[in-house]
């Protein structure tokens, strides 16, 4: 018995990292060898991302209304420069994106399969869904994962208690820690979740799939791998003014990896919030601003609108001016700040791209359809970027601001 409690120990105090990295490679091994015992096995992979989406909403609302209740008079959030980070973020994301596009120029296939959807005509239509999330129901706000308005009431709860009594406070901020302590205990299952996601994934798709896609992929994976290792880093060290890489490191393994297998910023907000308490960020700020860069801190998504579209554009031969393509990035970034608020996300919003270049609604559904067939690798790598960076700019702001402090 007592050798059971000693593995138990080790397995709940080892290192998460590297035993998610096991979880990958027998994942790998498991759907290479046995496809059938893998589908069995995907169970797994839905249990995780199920209870990180279950629990994910509950623990924004419930973080966000203690740490504003219980909020000092005089305290600093940090929110102001996190959402100038977050927005200079994007807009690279896009930049970098229509250069890596100029440099490789990449052609489509485009057939007469359309994706069923409705996607957005215009950047109004964008702002008017995201402006309604806010006054969304609270309940439903919960309940469909609508992030907009949860901050929005938590916040507004967390106000109407700032004056509230000491035990009223009390009680909010024991719930939030109790809540906490509930996710960590589902991040410890995050080596046998990513272990179900995997042995799926590789038993369904293989990586046959994309010899097609080759080139295009190259591009979209480029144009991350830059953001996230020299353009990130770059935004981080005019902030922090010391070598950027071991926080940027860190949140690409403790963020982006199991952000790159769950393939959604909701599921991964409880991770994240747990790297910022590993950080010993401040919760005043983390609270609000990784939910909230879950939402608009979209640089991968500003890189799949961009690169398809341009992809598009060349593929029926339109020629793109330097005004034009700057135009399109800023189009690319402001949409892709409101991926979350449109049913879809990021690909749904490359046919307003289009309509830039004149191109029928028609054809950039085709193109939607393209970015499915790629999206078993190119959404993952875009969310390991979206998320990864939340935790990045924030910690960023807080230490910049603790140097002027």
């Amino acid at each position: 018995m007592q050798n059971n409690n000693s593995l138990l120990a080790k397995l709940t105090s080892g290192s998460l990292v590297l035993q998610i990295l096991v979880g990958i490679i027998a994942g790998v091994a498991l759907a290479s060898i046995s496809p059938e015992w893998a589908h069995q096995m995907a169970f797994l992979g839905d249990l995780f991302v199920g209870a990180l989406k279950a629990i994910a909403p509950v623990l924004v609302f419930v973080l966000v209304a203690s740490s504003i209740a219980n909020q000092k008079q005089g305290s600093h959030t940090n929110m102001k420069p996190i959402l100038v980070l977050y927005l200079v973020g994007t807009f690279a994301a896009a930049l970098t994106a229509v250069s890596l596009s100029f440099m490789f120029p990449t052609t489509l296939v485009l057939q007469d399969t359309a994706a069923a959807a409705n996607p957005p005509q215009d950047i109004g239509q964008v702002l008017h869904t995201l402006l309604f999330k806010v006054v969304d129901n609270p309940v439903n706000a919960l309940m469909t994962g609508n992030y907009i308005g949860i901050l929005a009431w938590g916040a507004g709860l967390g106000l109407a208690l700032h004056k509230a009594g000491s035990a009223t406070k009390t009680v909010l901020f024991d719930i939030s820690h109790g809540v906490s302590q509930m996710v960590r205990v589902v991040i410890r299952l995050a080596p046998l979740g990513i272990f179900g996601l995997v042995t799926e994934t590789v038993a369904q798709t293989g990586f046959a799939a994309f010899d097609g896609y080759r080139q295009l992929l190259g591009v979209l994976l480029g144009a991350m791998l830059i953001i996230a290792l020299v353009i990130n880093p770059l935004i981080v060290f005019i902030k922090i003014r010391r070598n950027p890489y071991p926080l940027v490191l860190t949140c690409l393994r403790e963020s982006g990896v199991t952000a790159f297998f769950t393939r959604s910023s909701a599921a991964n907000i409880p991770v994240n919030m747990a790297l910022c308490e590993r950080l010993k960020l401040h919760e005043d700020t983390y609270s609000v601003s990784i939910p909230l860069g879950a939402t608009i801190n979209m640089a991968g998504a500003a890189i799949t609108i961009t690169v398809l579209t341009l992809a598009a554009v060349n593929t029926l031969g339109i020629t793109v001016d330097l005004p034009t393509a700057l135009l399109l990035s800023i189009i690319a970034s402001v949409s892709a700040c409101g991926a979350s608020g449109v049913a879809g996300g990021s690909l749904l919003l490359i046919p307003l791209a289009c309509s830039l270049f004149g191109i029928s609604n028609e054809v950039a559904m085709q193109v939607v359809a393209v970015g499915f067939i790629i999206g078993v690798v190119q959404d993952s790598a875009e969310t390991a970027l979206n998320s990864s960076t939340d935790v990045l700019f924030t910690a960023a702001a807080c230490e910049a601001a603790e140097q002027r402090g």
